[in-house]
């Protein structure tokens, strides 16, 4: 099977390239390196760089006999969403419409979607399942249900078969340190501590300390991106065995607090992070968790490596060794 992984050269591209190569899996990355990184390239993989705005050059790489899409790239930062939903709308979804539409002219007929659990927005009750309202809280969130409705116009118009895989945190690196690129500008909890602790930023702000949790700060489900990487091969199996198209939760149904995952990282590196406490960012919630049922039954995955020991030992590892390297 040749599988085309668009944002390939990504944190989590990079990890599911790995896992289709283990697997026997033939591989073309297509990336633009934007925000994917030279060092998260495998000799093993056939690379193009181009991006999903260049019909042409998207064009050259499903021309490649391909028998599969793995759609991984887009902009991804809420925050910047909000204040530029332009950039985001050409991005995200011209750049989804392209790859559909040249999906079509090839005759390629199957995809896997990078989507979001951020589709879900506020949750009226946990775990999350995919039966849960969509309600997205942000513009990135937008663009991904789009996207989701776009794969489900094309798959009853087109014959496109796809499955739309909604992540939770992704968090976590590949424990043989074969992936060492850092992901540039994170926003997310994990990498963010890491940073503080590498001495990349001055401390952790932690927004909110009074939500009705254990110990006042937010709860989320993370998932291990190695976990992640078997979830799109178990989800291209699916596919390849007649399987209809699907929307799937991938999380762990588990969640750990920001005290939680500071305090156990500053226990496993063996020293303090500096934090702070500041006001509730608007549109956060207490807790969210995912049911991931579904992606048991249908796809035979569930989380392997996604304790918080593991999360925080393999980026750590990570994070230490690109310090020797300045």
């Amino acid at each position: 099977m040749h599988i085309l992984v668009i944002g390939g050269a990504g944190y989590i591209g990079s990890h599911v390239v790995k896992e289709l190569l283990q697997q026997g899996a033939k591989v073309t990355v297509y990336d633009d390196l934007s925000t994917g990184q030279q060092i998260n390239l495998f000799p093993s993989a056939h690379f193009i760089k181009g991006s999903i705005l260049d019909t042409d050059t998207l064009g050259h790489a499903m021309a490649q006999n391909v028998d599969a899409v793995i759609f991984l790239a887009g902009k991804k930062a809420v925050g910047e969403s909000m204040q530029n939903p332009a950039k985001y709308a050409t991005t995200n979804l011209t750049g989804a419409i392209n790859v559909l539409n040249i999906m079509l002219e090839y005759g390629v007929n199957k995809i896997i979607f990078s989507s979001s659990a951020s589709v879900y927005g506020s949750p009226e009750y946990l775990p999350i399942d995919e039966k849960h309202p969509v309600n997205p809280m942000s513009f990135y969130g937008f663009t991904k249900l789009e996207t989701e409705r776009l794969l489900k116009w094309y798959s009853d118009l087109k014959g496109i078969h796809f499955v739309a895989l909604r992540y939770f945190n992704a968090v976590g690196y590949d424990a043989n340190g074969d992936i060492k690129g850092l992901e540039k500008n994170p926003q997310n909890l994990l990498p963010i501590i890491m940073e503080v602790a590498c001495g990349i930023r001055p401390l952790l702000t932690i927004f909110g300390h009074d939500y009705d949790t254990p110990d006042g700060t937010c709860i989320r489900d993370y998932i291990h991106v190695t976990d992640l990487a078997t979830g799109h091969w178990k989800a291209l199996e699916y596919l390849k065995n007649g399987g209809k198209s699907e929307i799937i939760n991938l999380g762990t149904g588990k969640g750990i607090s920001v005290m939680e995952m500071l305090q156990k990282t500053q226990e496993l590196i063996g020293h303090k992070i500096k934090s702070v406490f500041d006001t509730r960012r608007a549109g956060d919630v207490a807790v969210v968790t995912a049911s991931a049922q579904k992606a048991k039954e249908l796809l035979n995955w569930q989380a392997q490596h996604s304790d918080i020991d593991s999360i925080i030992q393999t980026t750590w590892a990570v994070y230490k060794n690109s310090m020797k390297n300045v």
